[in-house]
């Protein structure tokens, strides 16, 4: 928007009296009519790499609305001073205020700029009623979130290819007819999961080593998902909890897996009648947690992504504020993606339909489940979705027992259900303990059959295999 425009802003007399009221803060700053075009010029800078806001001129030093002797010229100084920032400042037309009979300026910078601003070499943010100079780590967040920076692309310091899996490059290039032809290595350039370095060598990128490493936590420590069950509705003691660390595609399948052995199932009384259901629907939950994954803040360090299960909530952290223009007004319909190397390639693994689902159909979900819409928050640092599941309105946790006591299984199969409900898994070789007279092959088999019939799903592949109740 260009400053000969008309502001899209009305501001109230009652609402500037409401602001001086407050005396300022992070989103409200008051400035007297003398202030020096770089004091005026600092101020909307702090509030662009905020999270925006209004500064209000013709405030005394004591906080009272002292007025304007000329509006106009105060209006011209204004549009000059944001002119001053690098790049430049591009703002709605300043506004002049009456209160009281005193003319007061506003000048208002709208949230979600896509751009890091800086004076005379300074990047500001504002901290209470001042503003300070960004930190360096604080400032390359801003730069990432914003666009202008991305820290997937960046290669991974003192990782070579020999980093990756090349067993997972290939079972990712099977998936992708349009790739194979190309090697490897191409492939992985084309997709920004390798990048070249100035020897003329290529080398990793941060995506690269989340999607395909061999140990992406030997570079990125904090890049796994803490999951945690508790019996009741605070930590406690009695958990149950997970650490799920390696490539994001397989922490995805692990957490789903967490998720389906620790959800609780049961029957839920509506009238007269009793219906089964799960604590959440499901596709919701994996949403929360596919969503967490391709969009983090993997340049966060010390923070790693938290899916905390309650008796009666479900809540997952993700470190990293909402990126670039996404704010929790616009969240339901903005898009803006901080990791577009990560999504591309989650996407190609399978999981697109997942990260495509829509917060919108999220809270049909939950509405069609009679739940409530999921809540949506942002902290200091982070990202929080709170699902509020049936939790004591479950009446009896057995159905899945029920649900198998009805099939035509065998002795075997029997044996394997009843394992799993009570340690929430199987696996090949734990099944063979069981049955130490029947054959690998009969083992394979009868899995195989129940996960075909419905009852069981397969997580992991090759030695790392296991079995879920589905």
């Amino acid at each position: 928007m260009d400053f000969l425009s008309a502001s899209p802003y009305r501001t109230s007399p009652e609402q500037a009296a409401d602001w001086i009221v407050s005396g300022g803060g992070g989103s409200v700053a008051l400035l007297p009519e003398t202030a020096s075009p770089r004091k005026v010029a600092e101020t909307l800078v702090a509030l662009a790499n905020a999270h925006g806001g209004v500064l209000l001129l013709g405030i005394s030093a004591s906080g009272q609305p002292a007025g304007l002797a000329a509006p106009a010229a105060v209006q011209e100084q204004a549009v000059a001073a944001a002119l001053l920032a690098e790049p430049p400042l591009v703002l709605p037309l300043p506004e002049i205020v009456s209160l009281a009979g005193r003319a007061l300026c506003a000048v208002h910078v709208p949230p979600g700029l896509s751009q890091v601003y800086s004076i005379k070499g300074q990047y500001l943010t504002r901290a209470g009623k001042e503003n300070r100079v960004m930190g360096t780590a604080e400032l390359r967040t801003l730069l990432i979130a914003r666009g202008e920076g991305h820290f997937e692309a960046a290669i991974a310091p003192a990782a070579g290819s020999a980093e990756l899996d090349d067993d997972a490059i290939a079972r990712y290039l099977e998936r992708l007819p349009g790739l194979t032809a190309a090697s490897p290595a191409s492939a992985l350039l084309a997709r920004g999961c390798l990048k070249g370095t100035p020897q003329g060598d290529v080398a990793p990128t941060y995506a690269g080593i989340l999607l395909f490493g061999r140990n992406p936590q030997q570079f990125l420590p904090s890049a796994e998902i803490i999951a945690v069950r508790y019996a009741g509705t605070t930590m406690s003691d009695e958990f149950v909890r997970e650490d799920i660390r390696g490539p994001l595609g397989d922490q995805i399948r692990r957490a789903e897996a967490f998720l389906t052995a620790n959800m609780r199932r049961g029957m839920r009384i509506r009238g007269f009648t009793r219906e089964e259901v799960a604590e959440y629907p499901l596709a919701v939950a994996r949403e929360a947690v596919v969503n967490a994954v391709g969009h983090r803040d993997y340049s966060l360090r010390g923070d790693s992504i938290r899916l905390l299960m309650f008796s009666d909530r479900m809540e997952v952290y993700s470190p990293g504020r909402l990126p670039g223009h996404v704010t929790l007004d616009n969240l339901l319909y903005e898009r803006f993606s901080r990791n577009e190397v990560i999504v591309q390639v989650l996407s190609d693994l399978g999981f697109i339909e997942r990260l495509g689902y829509g917060i919108d159909r999220m809270i049909a979900a939950m509405q069609e489940a009679g739940l409530p819409a999921p809540r949506f928050e942002e902290t200091a640092a982070g990202f929080r979705v709170t699902l509020l599941g049936h939790g004591h309105d479950l009446v009896s946790a057995s159905s899945t027992a029920q649900r198998w006591s009805n099939e035509l299984l065998n002795p075997r199969q029997e044996q394997a259900m009843a394992f799993i409900a009570e340690h929430s898994r199987i696996t090949n070789s734990a099944f063979q303990t069981l049955c130490p007279d029947v054959s690998p092959e009969t083992i394979r088999r009868d899995l195989a059959d129940l996960v075909d019939r419905g009852l069981l799903m397969k997580i992991g592949e090759k030695r790392a295999t296991y079995y879920i109740m589905k």
